[in-house]
């Protein structure tokens, strides 16, 4: 397959974004790009969120880490519905009863403004990392298959995909990203079922084979109950991956602003249960395509050994035995994914900074509110493509882990924050959070680097959000304000 139907099939695929993205945010006004005027249909919202919580690098990640880690993932997935079950029961009835326009709002009517920005500067850190990771996974696939072929380099292949991004969600918001979200979702889910179709067809395989297949493969072992020093141990992951969707969807404006674009509560928790069922699914289809995908390699392609992980999908997708269409529907797919992401990232990034960091709401007339948040989206716009440049430059380590890995350090203290607000009534010096905030990820990382030596071998991983958050617990605790007693002046 050439570069040029990569760029054909990429072109008819935007081309069909636009449309979409034009008519339904022609007319959205500031409410509609924040909050996409509360009255998103919660199945749509469901599509949306399917095709947002699955990145580009779970679409090129996750098939390739079966080899050495087996389906340990769906141990977090796991995690992740029952923290879904949690969010949707326990936050999104705060934020709707608050009436929030960016969920940090709370920590302001809880806290106080340093607390509002600690959170509003930790989620700007964590969405800018994370989503640029995510989204460099892509642009190094598009970089082998389409740009370095024409000769064009790394740098401009990033501007030129987020400068796409930035142009389908610069005018709608959230209320177009609903409807584009929902079909990246069908996009994405279509490419791996034909992807495993084909795959199994190829290896003589049908649909009861394929599944007796599957769980005899060693690749495909679910539940690591043995070691608990391993990373891969089950509690660590599944208690992980309760915390870590609290973390990074509860928590995390990006997603959350899709889920509180319903029209009430109770929509919107219908719209958390189900997405968190389906992902299950979805995932699970992931993970049987990363088995099928090392079965045909050792089968019809003698030296796959020595390509990592993250390039597996791709150089499979691509080789000469697979038909040119399963190609655009990789391309396809991994596009689906990784612009859903990087599309609400922006869109998350651009509503935080102008609502929670610059507080334009509060300062500027609706004109003038609607110039400052287009501004404030194309600065968001260049700082990722600096960003990816530079990730580009330091990355050694697989993705998937990087993605986790920030988010563990940088979610912490935002879940320390709402968890101490949530079950203790007390106020704090609201000055000295932010030290604490800072404080906490920075000892998180001394106890993971010393972690084996100081604990017989033990390995922290995922987890490690959990104690960043703990120790920002225990941080906001020395803070509690003290009451005066009646001779104190």
């Amino acid at each position: 397959m050439t570069p040029w139907i990569v760029l054909i099939t990429i072109s008819c695929y935007f081309a069909l974004l636009f449309v979409i993205s034009w008519i339904t945010g022609r007319k959205t006004d500031n409410a509609g790009f924040f909050t996409g005027n509360r009255k998103t249909p919660w199945y749509m919202a469901t599509l949306a969120m399917i095709g947002a919580s699955i990145s580009g690098v779970t679409f090129i990640s996750v098939p390739g880490a079966v080899l050495n880690g087996g389906y340990a993932y769906m141990q977090m997935v796991l995690g992740f519905f029952v923290g879904s079950l949690l969010v949707a029961w326990v936050l999104i009835p705060m934020f709707y009863r608050m009436n929030l326009m960016s969920i940090y709002g709370y920590l302001e009517q809880r806290f106080g403004l340093a607390s509002y920005r600690t959170g509003a500067w930790f989620f700007f850190v964590s969405k800018m990392l994370g989503a640029s990771v995510r989204f460099f996974v892509v642009c190094v696939v598009l970089q082998s298959l389409v740009f370095a072929p024409l000769g064009i380099p790394f740098s401009l292949n990033v501007v030129i995909t987020v400068a796409l991004i930035w142009l389908y969600s610069m005018q709608g918001g959230v209320k177009s990203l609903i409807w584009t979200d929902s079909l990246k979702t069908l996009c994405l889910v279509l490419s791996v079922v034909c992807c495993i179709g084909f795959i199994a067809s190829q290896l003589g395989l049908g649909f009861i084979s394929l599944g007796e297949v599957i769980s005899e493969h060693p690749t495909s072992q679910v539940l690591f109950l043995e070691d608990t020093n391993d990373g891969r141990y089950f509690w660590k992951q599944f208690i992980a991956g309760i915390f870590m969707v609290i973390a990074c969807t509860g928590l995390d404006q990006d997603l959350m602003q899709r889920t509180l674009s319903c029209k009430n509560f109770r929509e919107a928790q219908k719209n958390m249960v189900v997405s968190a069922f389906v992902q299950i699914f979805v995932i699970g289809l992931f993970l049987v395509l990363g088995t099928l995908l090392y079965m045909y390699a050792d089968r019809f392609m003698p030296g796959m050994g020595s390509i990592k992980g993250d390039a597996l999908f791709g150089q499979v997708a691509w080789s000469e035995g697979f038909p040119r269409f399963i190609g655009v529907l990789f391309i396809v797919g991994l596009v689906a994914a990784a612009y859903s992401a990087a599309g609400s990232a922006l869109t998350a990034l651009t509503t935080s900074f102008t609502i929670d960091i610059l507080r334009a709401q509060h300062k500027q007339e609706e004109k003038d509110l609607t110039l400052t948040r287009k501004l404030v989206h194309v600065v968001m716009s260049l700082l990722m493509v600096i960003v990816i440049v530079v990730f580009y430059e330091l990355n050694d380590d697989s993705a998937i882990n990087a993605v986790y890995s920030l988010a563990a350090y940088s979610y912490g203290p935002i879940l320390g924050l709402f968890i101490f607000g949530l079950i203790c009534k007390k106020q704090v010096h609201d000055r000295g959070v932010p030290v604490v905030a800072i404080a906490a990820p920075l000892l998180s990382y001394i106890l993971q680097r010393n972690s084996e030596a100081w604990f017989g071998g033990y390995q922290i991983s995922f987890e490690l959000l959990i104690i960043n958050a703990l120790i920002t617990v225990v941080g906001l605790t020395v803070l509690i304000r003290r009451p005066l007693h009646s001779g104190d002046k």
